[in-house]
Parts: structure tokens; sequence; C-alpha cells
């Protein structure tokens, strides 16, 4: 009923799960992980506890094998069972069980692991995989492309519903004190997949954390072009003056928490810098 990828970014240290469904919130159920310790699917008449268990495992040092063969030795409905395990370490593993309902099976690559039952068949996963390995960006942006060309190749042949990406690292998620990066579902849509690219895209720019390269000095002209968005909707009072002083910067701070771009613009940080990012984000917003 289900395709799903998991996998391990060793450049970004993340980890990652990509699946859809013809199942409502499908996304909650099926995908697991922790940063540090791996990432799991689970699937097919799925055992949710095979996601917080497989992650206490590899949480404490135990490979993708060991784990996934730990989790079945005891379960008597293995045969009903799929599910792909990434470790800490990039190692896959992953089960497809004999009873599960065609077509169904599984692809292990390098670092990932991608599985399906209900498909439209093995072209399904192979897709995937090939997608996967191709697509460039960040590890939620190559499990999306996997998702999609695992859709465009047939997917759960009953139809579409939910679809969900969850991505983890090391204090990445919002303040920095979790490692919930990038956790986007689709729980009940027509067209889940493509529904979800686009929260991935608009996580990217409401989240996403400002590079070097992209952070560019606030320069009187820049300055001018803010101070009149801010004048405008409201957040500054005096006249446009193209001096960054500090009713500008706090009349901009004002602005950025209400549009939800803090994590881009921080008064912690060089308030006389400003993401690209955010700043053509504002232009497309409020600069016509």
């Amino acid at each position: 009923m289900t395709f799903s990828i998991v996998a391990y970014d060793p450049a970004e240290e993340s980890w990652g799960v990509g699946v859809a469904s013809k199942f409502l919130g499908v996304g909650g159920i099926v995908n697991w992980a922790q940063a540090g310790a791996g990432a799991v699917a689970t699937q097919s008449f799925c055992r949710v506890s095979f996601g917080p268990d497989g992650l206490a495992m590899m949480a404490q040092g135990k490979s993708a094998k060991d784990t996934l063969a730990a989790l079945l030795a005891n379960d008597p409905k293995r045969e009903q069972r799929q599910v792909g395990v990434v470790d800490r370490n990039g190692g896959t593993a992953a089960h497809t069980g004999s009873e599960c309902f065609n077509w169904a099976g599984h692809i292990i690559g390098e670092g990932f692991s991608c599985q399906g039952n209900i498909l439209a068949g093995q072209q399904v996963v192979a897709a995937m995989a090939d997608a996967y390995k191709a697509a460039s960006g960040e590890l939620a942006d190559r499990l999306v492309a996997a998702l999609l060309a695992g859709d465009d190749a047939g997917g759960d042949r009953r139809g579409k519903q939910g679809a969900g990406i969850l991505v983890v690292k090391a204090n990445a998620g919002y303040g920095g004190d979790n490692d919930r990066y990038l956790d986007a579902r689709v729980d009940d849509d027509p067209e889940p997949v493509k529904r979800l690219q686009k929260l991935v895209t608009s996580h990217h720019l409401f989240f996403g954390r400002p590079k070097a390269e992209d952070l560019t000095p606030i320069t009187p002209e820049i300055a001018g072009e803010i101070q009149q968005w801010l004048q405008t909707k409201g957040y500054l009072k005096q006249d446009v003056s193209v001096t960054w002083d500090a009713t500008s910067k706090q009349a901009f701070w004002a602005m950025v928490g209400n549009e939800n771009l803090e994590e881009r613009w921080n008064l912690e940080g060089n308030t006389d810098l400003i993401d690209r990012v955010a700043l053509d984000y504002l232009r497309e917003r409020f600069g016509k």
C-alpha cells in the first residue's frame, strides 16, 4: 500500500525518510528518524513500534542489518511486514515479507533503500532509486525527487492520498535545540507528492539557514527599499532616509516576525546583512 525511501547524507550528517501511499496520514505512521541513530520506514500492515524500537537499537550502535533482524525475530507477522532501515553510518537493510501484496519489493543502494508494496510494478522502486542517485540539492530535495519518480512510474496501484518527508540532523530544528530539521506531511490530497514538493520548497524559504555566500550588506539603496515597505505597511513611522539605523532595524524585525522569516534574519547576528533569499521573497511580496 506504500512506497518509501530511507537515506543518509554523510555531507549533511542527516537522515531522512520519504513516503507516499493511498493511505490517510501515512507520513505520521511510516516515517521515523533520529539524528546520530538512523532512519526507519515501517509499512505493510505496519508495526509502528518498529520505528522507535529500531531507532533505540541504532542509537546504541547496532547496524541496520542487526537492527532489522532483531525487530523481525519475535514478530509472528513478519512475512506481512515491509521495512527499510539506514543506520548512523549509512549502512542499509530492508525486508519485504513473502505475504506482502504484489507488487512488493525493495532496492538497496549506497546509503539508501527504496521499498514498496501494492505497487504498479518493480519499475516504481527502480525509478525511485535512479531518481535519488541522479538528484541534487539537500537530502529533502532528493527524497522528493525519488517520490515523484515513483509516482510517475505508477506508484501505489490503488491511487494517491498521503505523503510525507522527515529529515533530521543534530541541532537543525526550529530554534536549534532539536534534530527535526524538516517534517512535512500531506495527509489527504489528490496529488500528495506534488503538494509535498511545494511544502519542502516553502520550508527552505522559511526555515532554511542563511548561507554565507547569500549574505549581502544592507546598502543605502537596499535600506531605502526596505524602509519604503516598512512605511507602506505601517511598521515605520519616520520618512525614508536610506540610513539603516536602529529604528529601521527594530521595524524590520517586526516585519520579519510577522512574515515568519526570523530564522533568516536574527537580531543576535549581524543586522547590517540580509539574506538574498529573504530579500527576494520580500521584493516579490511587497515590492510591487
